[in-house]
């Protein structure tokens, strides 16, 4: 169960940002660590290192004005299924769950938040600022919970999930009253 709240709370940080939980992630795992997670086990370690912490730095800084969220946006919507399904195999290492079925779970969750994230953002017309900073912290978070404190970091990707579902129901709502 707490694999399972791990595996949660590592996808949730990758579907808010891409470069930053892996960042973080192998950062807190040592370099050896890569080595060991499908997909970024075939790249050298020095160039994983650095396009991580440019992608990082880029999604952080460029996040805050606008034409940047829409290039991020579009980006990390393709990409956070990718990114989420290696989170979550890199957290359910040792677990007897098969691994694809861990991958399939971890990217659509990643990819469903992502999806809310886009919607919000072509909602509002933008995010604004705190919403941005809110974001950057919580993936952090995320990712020390998935190590540190996985039933927490597991609880905070649930609730996140349930806020999830009632965007898309209030969304749903709003189009049919907007359209008759």
């Amino acid at each position: 169960m707490i694999e399972i709240l791990a595996t949660l709370s590592a996808s949730a940080a990758a579907g808010i940002r891409i470069g930053l939980p892996l960042l973080i992630i192998g950062l807190l795992q040592g370099s050896s660590f890569w080595s060991q997670v499908p997909i970024l086990s075939r790249i050298s370690s020095p160039v994983l290192l650095g396009c991580l912490v440019c992608w990082s730095l880029v999604e952080l800084f460029v996040s805050k004005k606008l034409w940047g969220q829409r290039v991020l946006q579009l980006i990390q919507l393709l990409l956070s299924p990718v990114v989420g399904a290696i989170m979550g195999l890199a957290v359910a290492s040792a677990t007897d769950t098969p691994h694809w079925l861990i991958a399939l779970v971890s990217g659509s969750f990643a990819l469903v938040l992502q999806l809310v994230q886009v919607g919000w953002f072509y909602r509002l017309r933008g995010l604004p600022l705190w919403a941005v900073f809110l974001q950057d912290t919580l993936c952090i978070a995320l990712v020390l919970f998935a190590f540190d404190a996985p039933w927490q970091g597991g609880l905070i990707a649930l609730v996140m999930l349930w806020f999830a579902v009632r965007s898309a129901k209030k969304w749903y709502a709003w189009y049919h009253y907007r359209n008759g």
